[in-house]
């Protein structure tokens, strides 16, 4: 009887086998056949569930985005119940850590994202997947702030569009800072920049 092959499950492991080879040797070596290898996998294979390497790498960086959306979700369901009574300041700090690379999972993901964005300046197939992804992490940061000033946690004359792009600003000089110089930008200097920034936003600084 031939072995009944999951195609989603298949899809999913060759978007990590992507994401293990962008993270050891950069996106430039993600090819079909470097892929393929790491997933132990016959090129033809790939082709059968991916039409081109277009399609591959979009496929992968949406898998990237949904893994990073994941942990995110957990933290926005706690911060947004009415009825969670859980401690807002603290929920919305780790929400919005989630996005910069704290640890060892959350740097290769950086990495990896980062190789991503600097490709769609010669690959433009993947500029609307990624800016997509930003424009999700914009709205994101956008609710979390409307939701902030609504609870009284943020001051009423607050301009929340303006300061919500400021933030998500932060958050990207942040990751980009710390891919590139990550001794002079450990996980602790980041997350007391977060605070900082926080906390003079309560206080209408």
């Amino acid at each position: 009887m031939p072995k009944i092959v999951d195609p989603v499950a298949r899809r999913r492991a060759v978007a990590q086998a992507v994401l293990s080879v962008v993270g050891r040797h950069g996106l430039e070596h993600a090819s079909l056949r470097n892929v393929a290898d790491e997933a132990g996998l016959a090129i033809g294979s790939i082709r059968h569930y991916f039409a081109d390497h277009s399609e591959l790498m979009i496929f992968t960086m949406r898998e990237l985005s949904n893994r990073i959306d994941e942990r995110v979700r957990a933290h926005t369901e706690r911060l947004l119940s009415p009825e969670s009574g859980t401690d807002r300041r603290a929920t919305t700090e780790e929400l919005l850590a989630e996005f910069l690379p704290l640890d060892a999972a959350r740097r290769e993901e950086a990495a990896i994202w980062l190789a991503f964005a600097a490709a769609t300046h010669t690959r433009p197939e993947l500029r609307p997947c990624a800016a997509e992804m930003q424009q999700g992490m914009n709205a994101l940061v956008s609710r979390v702030m409307h939701e902030a000033r609504r609870s009284g946690a943020l001051p009423d004359g607050l301009d929340v569009g303006l300061e919500s792009k400021r933030l998500t600003a932060l958050l990207d000089g942040l990751t980009l800072q710390a891919a590139l110089l990550p001794d002079r930008f450990p996980p602790e200097l980041i997350r007391q920049v977060l605070r900082r920034h926080l906390d003079a936003l309560r206080s209408g600084d």
